[in-house]
């Protein structure tokens, strides 16, 4: 689990067996609807953890070992009066009889863990960044089936990369959780030829930021010491940005902010700084482990512009934020057996579960699904979404909870902007296969599995779909696998059999603010809220009468 009283946001359950093979994965925003799961009362992974109980038809009485992906008797000393009150705090479950082993996983190790074993390689070496761990806020592992992995280097919190970038967020006026939006704007600086300042100095592998780092309790700091250092050092990295822009945050409102030069600036300086950071860190990574196949894990694994620009093969899971230590955890008790596969995305709830059998139909025709229908509709411009089988996790709609359009105009980008009401600079991905998109964008190994690098485009993609197409020409493609989501396969094959570009607009299936959706309740729920023409859910296509033809 990633579950309090230390995984505060993005609370996730994940179940293996005994052999480490995965049951059911989810997040717990995708079942109390709120998302990143924050605030009190919503931020305990119970609906996740029921649904993987329910998914392996076992109760919490089955289960032998809870593992956290916290060391959460470092950050609460005293907190917790014996292990059964530390099990009902962080699961959201009571425990009158037998009580599982409970197991602390320090946050980094659970991190890397998830991105090794979720990988294809048999050896790597694993480089985690995020905002902090107990004690660090960048770690170099290596890892190979068969030995124990091995921590080769740390740096402590008050170093965070992931601070620097938080600092630029809130310079702009964004929550650190939607540091997205940051790498988004920061695309315009790129597109600018923008000079900045480079705020790191690298000296030998080793990185000293321009914010100097606190002095730490090393190995035993406790959360209110990791709080008074955070607020700390993103407040400097805000200040820094301020003198840097010469003001104290954008005069624009959100969604112009493209048209202001210091926002731009400050964008782009963070994601500058991230970029050279991640080059220098993947070398030294790859040195110390000996190998040249790298993983990539922790909130900033979530940067798909600085993934993009690594060299080699490098790996990052679907699901490499602070929800992945969920599965982290769970495979440091229990690893699977190698492999050579990249893990599944669609692990979470099937849209054919129990809870739409009769939906409420006023205003909605309802057809059984036909893929031609559909990619006529597409090509005629419509903008519609797909809810079909297990739930992709993590961040990235992989077209089993996508919102889909055919990308050939730069209109269209505006028009889906528009529907998702999100500022109509924020980017988009595209979606084809891998014949095709090796005539699109340039190769990616495994980032474009789950839609997690990005990838400069080809005067061909620019030409058929400029859609998806970024203003500093890249784009973040997902490569579709054969079987992997049969109705958007169905549908790219229609397109390329009609003559035209088999390739689509894909985005998450949700609106601004909400999760993706979870269960045929919220894509149903969300197509009527949202303004799209129509929703395949399951083998059966819906429309709204007010606009069918």
């Amino acid at each position: 689990m990633n579950a309090p009283p230390a995984g505060w946001h993005d609370a996730a359950a994940c179940l293996v067996d005994g052999s480490g093979n995965v049951i059911a994965y989810s997040e717990q925003e995708r079942h109390n609807r709120v998302r990143h799961a924050i605030g009190d009362g919503f931020n305990k992974p119970v609906g996740a953890a029921r649904f993987c109980l329910d998914q392996a038809g076992i109760t919490i009485d089955d289960i032998n070992v809870i593992a956290i992906g916290w060391n959460v008797d470092q950050m609460f000393p005293g907190f917790f009066a014996d292990e059964r009150e530390l099990a009902t705090h962080a699961t959201g479950f009571d425990f009158p009889g037998r009580l599982p082993r409970i197991v602390r996983v320090p946050h980094h190790e659970a991190h890397a863990a998830s991105a090794f074993y979720a990988s294809p390689f048999s050896e790597a070496g694993v480089l985690v960044i995020d905002g902090n761990g107990e004690n660090e806020s960048t770690s170099i592992w290596s890892f190979s089936y068969g030995r124990a992995p091995e921590l080769k280097r740390a740096w402590p919190r008050t170093a965070s990369l992931g601070y620097a970038y938080d600092g630029a967020s809130e310079w702009l006026g964004f929550h650190h959780l939607n540091a997205g939006k940051t790498m988004g704007l920061a695309a315009y600086g790129r597109a600018q030829g923008l000079s900045v300042e480079t705020l790191l100095d690298i000296d030998g592998g080793d990185l000293r930021p321009a914010v100097p780092s606190l002095p730490e309790s090393h190995g035993q700091a406790t959360i209110d010491e990791i709080g008074r250092h955070y607020g700390a050092t993103v407040a400097a990295w805000r200040d820094l940005y301020s003198k840097l822009a010469g003001a104290d945050g954008p005069t624009v409102p959100v969604h112009r902010l493209p048209e202001d030069p210091a926002a731009v600036l400050v964008a782009y300086t963070a994601q500058r700084l991230i970029e050279d950071a991640v080059t220098s860190l993947a070398s030294t990574a790859r040195g110390l482990a000996g190998v040249e196949e790298l993983c990539l894990a922790g909130g900033v694994a979530l940067n798909c512009s600085a993934n993009g620009v690594l060299p080699g093969p490098v790996f990052v899971p679907p699901v490499p934020h602070d929800a992945g230590v969920a599965l982290g955890a769970a495979w440091t008790v229990c690893p699977p057996r190698r492999t050579g596969e990249a893990m599944s995305p669609y692990l979470g709830e099937d849209v054919r579960a129990p809870g739409v059998a009769h939906p409420e139909m006023s205003g909605l025709l309802r057809t059984d699904f036909d893929a031609d229908q559909v990619t006529d509709l597409l090509l005629d411009g419509q903008v519609g979404a797909v809810a079909q089988g297990r739930a992709e996790i993590g961040p990235r709609a992989l077209c089993h909870r996508s919102i889909l359009a055919v990308p050939d105009t730069a209109d269209v980008h505006a028009r889906v902007n528009r529907i998702k009401h999100r500022e109509r600079w924020r980017p988009f991905a595209g979606v084809t296969f891998a014949e095709y998109g090796a005539r699109l964008w340039e190769r990616q190994e495994h980032l474009s599995r789950y839609m997690l690098g990005a990838a400069r485009v080809t005067d061909e993609a620019r030409r058929v779909a400029p859609g998806v197409v970024h203003v500093d020409g890249t784009t973040r493609p997902q490569v579709l696998a054969s079987g992997a989501a049969p109705a958007v396969e169905a549908v790219l094959e229609g397109l390329a059999g009609r003559g035209a570009p088999p390739v689509l607009l894909n985005t998450s299936f949700n609106d601004k603010g909400e999760p993706i959706v979870n269960s045929a309740t919220d894509a149903l729920a969300a197509f009527r809220s949202m303004d799209l023409d129509f929703l395949v859910l399951d083998q059966t296509l819906y429309r709204k009468a007010s606009r069918a033809r």
